[in-house]
């Protein structure tokens, strides 16, 4: 084209971006914007959904400037990408500067809200949406279904349904976020019910969420009769894996399993990961190994989940093992910080020092990662239990000195090193800081029961028991079970 006007390079630029071609659509951008171009907000829309944050705080400063900024189009995408990157407080900052927010606006605020796991704020801003007037739709129910999961909110998800029903809104569209919901909230008759009252408008996505719903609650007869009626896909049998691995069930894991190498999905990784961890968390560790050993592809979840399980076994050498051969396979899979505590995990449960020290050096070191709070009070467990309390403190405050933040769960750790060292002053000062973190959870008051009781503090402990009476807390049973045979009833082979 001889002459590019700016409406047929914004084109350009869209059409980069809903093909995935982020360096294109950049590459198109910076075109105009050297040219001296005018930029309006179809120029800068498109290009805010691929850039990262600098980036897009470069664009906004861009648009403010050549007073682009000011529709609700270009508002409304500064606040999705603000939001898609933890910035939370920015993108509602944008949404208070919008002029005329529209049913997009709106619901991006909502759907921000759910993706950072606040639904509480997210039903207040259905609440303002309905004072305004705004239209509603389908993308805000299903926003507003999440939520409702999220609560696990049972009414107000009926209440949601109802006004699905009564606005005449096509249940192909929300039958996967009702069904989603229903199954979450434990209510698999419901969901059934809409299922089966859609006939024919099923799709994969639908099955899919409902067989993971019924294998998620325990029913499994319904589980198989939808897949029965299905050719199974990686998607519904991943999930139904997952379920599985959640509630430690054995025998349905298998019979799934049997379902994936007939339809042959065992090239997928993701599902063979899921496979692994289900295997695992039943006690099945050489069967776990066996799988691990003939995936194709490996990638890092796979050596973290086995690595896991081998500490979670007590096969602490057998996972540190694994470990060093994963690092031998070069710069192909790195470990990630997800891994690093799995090997110190693995370490604390089989005691030892010198290995768990090495990988917690190796973090920084050689990954030039930054260990978490979770690295910080494993290896504080694993020096605790070897005795080593003075190393313990000074681990402790090179933390405080790297300005990472004591979690509950670094507390603990310090203060059932204390108990095991009867260093007493400084675990008190522990548990201070432990019960101001989380003054209600019953745990922390067993585990400073423990703490008084090692150092003979027994009037402490009545004291302790008296308070957590006065507070309605009550120590949560132990239980340890994986259900290896399962349901009487007949289930439908799957074709």
């Amino acid at each position: 084209m001889p002459h590019r006007d700016l409406y047929t390079l914004n084109s350009l630029i869209a059409s980069h971006v809903r093909s995935g071609n982020a360096v294109a659509a950049l590459s198109v951008f910076r075109r105009i914007h050297r040219a001296g171009s005018h930029l309006n907000s179809y120029t800068l829309t498109p290009v805010l959904a691929v850039l990262d944050p600098i980036c897009g705080k470069q664009v906004h400063a861009l648009a403010i400037k050549t007073g682009s900024d000011t529709p609700t189009v270009t508002k409304t995408a500064l606040m999705d990408m603000y939001s898609k990157y933890g910035q939370l407080g920015s993108s509602v900052r944008v949404f208070e500067e919008v002029g005329f927010k529209d049913v997009v606006t709106w619901n991006t605020m909502l759907s921000s809200f759910v993706r950072h796991g606040r639904p509480e704020e997210a039903l207040a801003v259905f609440r303002e949406m309905q004072k305004e007037g705004v239209w509603l739709s389908e993308f805000t129910l299903c926003s507003l279904l999440k939520a409702c999961t999220l609560l696990k909110a049972f009414q107000q998800g009926k209440q949601v349904h109802a006004l699905v029903v009564v606005m005449g809104r096509d249940l192909v569209v929300l039958g996967t976020a009702l069904i989603d919901f229903y199954t979450n909230v434990e209510c698999i008759g419901e969901a059934m019910e809409i299922f089966h009252n859609l006939n024919w408008k099923k799709d994969d996505v639908m099955r899919n969420s409902l067989i993971s719903g019924c294998v998620r609650n325990r029913r499994y007869k319904e589980a198989f009769l939808i897949m029965s009626a299905m050719r199974p896909n990686v998607v519904a049998v991943t999930s139904a894996l997952a379920a599985c691995s959640k509630n430690s069930d054995l025998w349905v894991g298998k019979q799934i399993h049997c379902v994936a190498m007939r339809f042959g999905f065992t090239f997928d990784t993701q599902l063979c990961n899921v496979l692994l961890d289900m295997y695992a968390k039943c006690g099945k560790i050489l069967n776990a190994r066996s799988l691990f050993d003939r995936m194709d592809k490996k990638d890092v979840v796979s050596w973290t989940s086995m690595i896991d399980a081998y500490g979670n076994h007590g096969h602490g050498l057998e996972a540190l093992k694994l470990f060093k051969k994963m690092e031998g396979e070069g710069n192909s899979i790195l470990p990630n910080l997800v891994t690093f505590l799995a090997v110190l995990s693995a370490c604390a449960h089989s005691g030892m020092v010198e290995q768990g020290q090495e990988c917690f050096n190796l973090i920084q070191k050689k990954y030039s990662l930054d260990p978490g709070p979770e690295h910080y009070a494993c290896f504080i467990d694993i020096l605790g239990r070897a005795g080593q309390i003075e190393e313990v403190w000074r681990l402790f405050n090179n933390m405080i000195k790297n300005q990472t933040k004591p979690t509950a769960a670094v507390w603990a750790a310090i203060l059932n090193a204390c108990s095991h060292n009867l260093d007493v002053s400084r675990g008190e000062f522990a548990a201070k800081n432990l019960l101001e973190l989380e003054p209600n959870k019953p745990g922390n008051y067993v585990l400073l029961s423990n703490f008084y009781a090692a150092v003979g503090r027994w009037d402490s402990v009545n004291e302790l028991r008296s308070i957590m009476r006065k507070k309605g807390l009550v120590k949560e049973t132990g239980n340890s079970w994986v259900t290896v045979a399962h349901c009487h009833e007949n289930i439908q082979h799957i074709n």
